[in-house]
């Protein structure tokens, strides 16, 4: 599998406020370098990432060692997902995408 689970993207208006919440009810802890990036204390699972501008998302990490990230989401698309009108920074290592439900996903490189 050339993607795996990387994150939930949470959209939230007081990150401070749904850290405290979510580390509390899912027994996770702030990311040392990134407090609005919550793992779980074990450090086995997907993170939990606090957003206050993206919508509520999920980030799956490209395996470089499969594939390169082009054919992935040709991958991808011919499973059912499909492109998603995205204003792309300049330096984007991200294609945002959309599953057969509509529901907005990232890969990330």
């Amino acid at each position: 599998m050339a993607v795996s689970f990387g994150s939930i993207v949470l959209n939230v208006s007081d990150i401070g406020r749904a850290a405290e919440f979510w580390s509390k009810t899912l027994g996770y802890v702030p990311q040392p370098d990134n407090p609005a990036f919550l793992v779980p204390e074990s450090g086995d699972g997907p993170r939990l990432h606090l957003d206050e501008d993206d919508r509520t998302h999920l980030d799956l990490w490209w395996d470089r060692q499969d594939s390169d990230l082009q054919t992935e989401v040709e991958r991808l698309i011919s499973l059912g997902a499909r492109r998603v009108d995205w204003d792309y920074p300049e330096d984007a290592d991200f294609v945002v995408l959309a599953d057969t439900e509509g529901n907005v996903f990232c890969v990330i490189a």
